[in-house]
């Protein structure tokens, strides 16, 4: 496993990690989820993702459960608010960022995370009070740092403008092979600020790792089967995309990859990408998606990826 500093700050994390979106919010059992931390760990993923609304807390807390057996900086963990936790408590107000992080924190068994983050924009509440908040809980030590999902440019920008308040050191959109959006102006408005990304949905909600094909049902254990676990996989199942991802897997296999190992690699080839979020249902995965770190894509097979990718995505979130 290789691992990049996030942003300006001091914080290092491993180029893979564990996502916990879909899977330990109720996609999975407690005990597969337990083995697949074990497994990320053993692999070398010390980044770990999660957010308050994940199953209303239930991420967080399987979390917190499983992480509390293990010394606290031999991970890196993030966390995010803005989500309804109830009918009442949502968005990035003083108030709610400031319940929410202390929410999370119990629920974590934590006394502070490494990453807090705004999981999207709230237009109902003045941007300066959103960062005013945040600075304060990062002055408090309840983050070492900040950061945002999906927020546009304009949006980033007007943060950044903002006097005497922490600065964001991470953005976390979703970016695959088949979602490209943010490589227009977010990640170079990034790089020009000193914000990395932390991507999310890599694979594409595993559609780009090949185990879905046209004309056939979605295997019995797979995502796209899943009814907790697959309403949004549907807009990367058509017909087009699915046939592109079989020319891809040929280039993996000619690379002695798997499809997934190549999409991952192809993430991390981006350097303003400190690490590629992926979620998993078994360790196997986890050992798969982590042998991804490392692995160096030359020009031709960036060119001939380019080629077979090229027209084929679909729109953001």
């Amino acid at each position: 496993m290789r691992y990049r500093r996030l942003g300006s700050s001091d914080l290092t994390v491993s180029e893979i990690g564990l996502g916990s979106w879909l899977t330990y919010s109720g996609g999975v059992s407690r005990e597969q989820a337990e083995d697949c931390v074990d497994a990320a760990f053993e692999a070398g993923i010390t980044f770990v993702d999660t957010a308050n609304v994940y199953g209303r807390g239930a991420a967080e807390e399987l979390l917190g459960d499983v992480l509390s057996k293990r010394p606290r900086d031999s991970y890196v963990l993030a966390t995010k608010v803005h989500g309804a936790m109830s009918s009442t408590d949502r968005g990035l107000s003083r108030e709610q960022i400031h319940k929410q992080i202390d929410a999370s924190l119990a629920r974590l068994r934590t006394d502070f995370v490494d990453l807090y983050q705004c999981h999207r924009y709230d237009a109902g509440t003045p941007l300066e009070e959103t960062m005013e908040a945040l600075t304060e809980v990062v002055r408090a030590g309840k983050a070492r740092a900040i950061g945002f999902s999906e927020w546009s440019p304009n949006q980033i920008r007007a943060a950044l403008a903002l006097p005497d308040v922490e600065r964001f050191v991470s953005s976390q959109p979703e970016y695959s092979l088949l979602q490209r959006r943010v490589e227009t102006d977010v990640i170079p408005l990034c790089e020009a600020e000193r914000i990395s990304q932390v991507v999310w949905s890599p694979l594409a909600q595993g559609v780009l790792t090949g185990k879905y094909r046209r004309g056939e049902p979605p295997p019995d254990d797979s995502r796209a089967a899943s009814a907790s676990m697959g309403t949004f996989v549907g807009k990367f199942l058509r017909g087009d995309i699915l046939d592109t991802v079989e020319r891809l897997g040929a280039v993996a296999e000619r690379l002695e990859l798997t499809t997934a190992q190549l999409a991952l690699a192809w993430v991390l080839r981006q350097p303003n990408v400190a690490s590629a979020i992926v979620g998993a249902t078994r360790p196997d995965q986890v050992r798969e998606n982590a042998a991804a770190s490392g692995v160096e894509l030359d020009d031709a097979t960036l060119e001939e990826i380019e080629l077979i990718v090229s027209g084929v995505g679909v729109a953001g979130v």
